[in-house]
């Protein structure tokens, strides 16, 4: 600020002549404030002392730093002091009154400029003040520090000589209380010791022991038999196994493990005694409606699962299981009967009793349905999850535990069963009066009593009922197809009647004969050997079709004997034929099959023999062969009457008419047979035979011995010229010549 001053107090002129006198050195002042401006104010340093100016410095009213001035001008001229510049300049200054009075008088003078000035002229001091100023401060609180350190040292003497008599006196007591302390240090290692066996005791009681908690969920009826129960009949049974292994150690029995064994027998005991009461108190709720499909809930399962521990127990309990399911069962299978299902649906079985064999077929449905039902209850109830078997594969009895239990309840709650269904059976079976339904009953009865055995064995009351009903059923029904078999004995054939068909007896008896070998060849599983199947339905043949074979021969030797140009033969043939298509589709018929194939064989010979006989009479061979047949030994065949040559020759001459009609190729008897290829059969069985005659008699006629003039003549003036190849290729028997 003073430099400012200074600056503005120098004329123009005075600096023009500055600056043409460059020869001259420079002014000071001028070299001032160059220096001046071309210092740098961006450090901090400087910024620092700058700012402790302006707080030294710093402007305040106007009558304050007027009177501060003039204060400090006063000040400064009774101090005497010289005016000393803050760059070391020394400069006289006179006028420091005439400043003061200037602004006494009112003279304008900018504050900041009184400021520059007074903080030139009194820099120096007013710092040199400061610093006194803070150097007393510290000097005085110096002082007041060094009085309390002296306060401070006395009492670190007196804690001194405190710390030593403690010391003193704590050495001296413990010289007094070494005893004790010796005493206290065994005191705490005893009860240490105390402590870790009590921790032994208290885990030991905790395994070996029940806690109450555990001790109310067995013997308590307030706790239900849940986890709850279950765990702590672990825990028991547990204790249990732990404590007879301890014991197997070399001290042997102790007291202690007979005491636990004791108490967890007692507690075992309970809880099985619970777990008896709940299972027969579920027992008996078990099937109260009219549904015999239960859910087994997990609690009972595992209940009679930790039951079968104590059988005695078990078996008292399922009596209750037996007795409740026989009840609901037979229960529910007289409301299927009588009322039906629930709203009426399904339908009362009873109902359908008009239809014996759907009558019989739904109660046995029911039955069975029923006993699935409860094998499967059984199986949840036990907890038996294994390998599934096949559907009608037999289920093996007794192989577990669980299979003998499930075998016997099953067994008594079906057995309430067995009356009712006896009765109902009994009457339908007795009350019919067609073999093929009473047939169908037995056959159903027989295929439930194999689906029995196979379920619930065959020491089971409801399997050896169905046992007994089925053989009541077949014995009614071997009765009532003996009583057909006897009846169709007594019935004759119509002796007006011409014809060579089957009777219409003989075909509805072969009709119900058909309908029981569907009936049985439906019925057959597919694992039978040949024998069972032959053996299976032999009676069944032997009843039927035995008399059926009887009643024809007999009616038809009697008809011929009533009847003699009835073709007896050819009836018989037709009636067999018919027989034998009707058991040919099944292959259990195999035995009566070749009994019936043998009879018509039988029946085909003489058909062949009476046949040859019809053709050889018919062309005309007929008594030469009887010629060749009957003539002595040593007797020309010529001089036979039958053979003699004109004989012979009006014998050939029918024959060669007769090979160019129709009966080489067709018999108006034989069209009668409903069989073509017997037919066939016959009439080339014939024929064959009737060309070995023509070449018996051709043979003849060539012997020498027989005295038959030109006899290749005789023989060639016809057909087949006696030739037998030829007749041979005429009858088309080619085959059977090669």
């Amino acid at each position: 600020m003073a430099g400012s001053l200074r600056m503005t107090a120098i004329s123009p002129s005075t600096s023009h002549i500055l600056s043409l006198s460059s020869p001259q050195p420079q002014n000071p002042i001028s070299l001032r404030l160059y220096k001046v401006l071309s210092a740098s104010l961006d450090d901090d340093a400087t910024r620092e002392a700058l700012d402790t100016l302006a707080e030294l410095y710093a402007p305040g009213p106007l009558t304050t730093s007027t009177n501060a001035g003039i204060g400090q001008s006063r000040g400064t001229k009774a101090d005497g002091d010289a005016d000393v510049d803050v760059d070391g300049d020394e400069e006289v200054e006179e006028r420091p009154a005439g400043l003061v009075g200037a602004a006494a008088a009112g003279v304008e003078e900018s504050v900041a400029g009184d400021i520059a000035a007074r903080a030139r002229k009194n820099l120096r001091r007013d710092v040199e003040s400061r610093l006194a100023e803070s150097s007393r401060q510290f000097l005085q609180a110096f002082g007041e520090v060094d009085q309390q350190l002296d306060t401070l040292q006395e009492h670190i003497g007196l804690m001194r000589v405190r710390c030593d008599e403690a010391q003193t006196q704590l050495h001296e007591t413990n010289k007094a209380c070494k005893s004790l302390l010796d005493r206290a240090g065994s005191l705490r290692e005893e009860r240490q010791g105390v402590a870790v066996r009590q921790s032994i005791i208290t885990l030991f009681l905790s395994r070996f022991t029940l806690s109450a908690d555990e001790k109310a969920a067995i013997a308590s009826r307030d706790v239900p038999v849940g986890s709850r129960f279950f765990a702590a009949m672990d825990k028991a049974a547990k204790i249990r196994d732990d404590c007879r292994v301890l014991m197997t150690g070399d001290e042997g029995d102790t007291k202690a493990g007979l005491d636990i064994l004791a108490a967890t027998a007692t507690h075992l005991e309970h809880a099985h005694d619970k777990l008896f009461r709940h299972c027969a108190f579920e027992f008996r709720q078990m099937g109260t409606g009219r549904d015999a499909s239960l859910e087994v809930a997990p609690a009972l399962q595992e209940a009679v699962r930790r039951l079968r521990q104590r059988p005695e127990l078990l078996s008292e309990a399922l009596a209750f299981l037996s007795q409740t399911r026989q009840a609901t069962l037979l229960s529910a299978f007289m409301d299927a009967l009588t009322r039906g299902g629930p709203g009426g649906l399904p339908r009362p079985i009873e109902l359908h009793a008009h239809d014996p064999l759907r009558y019989v077929g739904d109660m046995l449905a029911w039955v069975h349905q029923a006993i699935a039902a409860e094998r499967e209850f059984l199986e949840s109830l036990f907890g038996v999850r294994g390998a599934r078997r096949m559907v009608g594969a037999v289920r093996e009895f007794g192989a577990t535990e669980e299979e003998g239990w499930m075998g016997e309840l099953m067994d008594a709650a079906v057995k309430g069963l067995c009356g009712p269904l006896r009765v109902r059976v009994q009457q339908t079976v007795r009350s019919q009066e067609s073999s093929i339904t009473t047939y169908k009953i037995a056959n159903l009865l027989g295929f439930y009593m194999l689906t029995m055995q196979r379920t619930i064995g065959k020491e089971a009351l409801l399997t050896k009922t169905l046992e007994e009903l089925t053989g009541l059923a077949y014995s009614i029904f071997y009765g009532a197809i003996e009583t057909q078999g006897r009846s169709l004995l007594r019935i004759p054939l119509d002796l007006d009647d011409t014809s060579v068909s089957p009777p219409l007896v003989i075909l509805d008896h072969a009709q119900v004969l058909r309908e029981m070998m569907v009936v049985y060849d439906s019925s057959l599983l597919g694992n039978e050997d040949e024998e069972e199947l032959q053996a299976g339905f032999r009676d069944i043949l032997d009843k039927m079709v035995d008399p059926a074979m009887e009643m024809c021969l007999t009616g038809a030797e009697e008809k011929k004997k009533h009847r003699p140009a009835w073709d007896k033969a050819v009836f018989l043939l037709n009636t067999l034929s018919y027989l034998q298509s009707v058991l040919e589709p099944f292959t259990f018929t195999l035995e009566k099959r070749d009994v019936v194939q043998g009879l018509i064989e039988a029946k085909v010979l003489q058909l062949i023999e009476e046949h040859y006989k019809d053709v050889l009479r018919d062309s005309g061979l007929a008594e030469i062969a009887a010629a060749c047949e009957s003539r002595r030994p040593n007797e020309p065949l010529s001089h036979i009457p039958a053979a003699e040559p004109a004989s012979l020759q009006s014998a050939l001459h029918r024959f060669s008419e007769w090979l160019s009609g129709e009966g080489v190729v067709h018999s108006s008897r034989l069209s009668s047979l409903t069989v073509q290829s017997l037919h066939t059969r016959v009439h080339q069985a014939a024929l064959e035979r009737v060309a070995r005659t023509y070449e018996r008699v051709c043979e003849e006629v060539k012997k020498a011995g027989n005295k038959y003039e030109a006899a290749s003549t005789l023989l060639g003036s016809e057909r087949p010229f006696g030739q037998v190849r030829l007749l041979w290729q005429i009858f088309g028997l080619q085959e059977a010549v090669g």
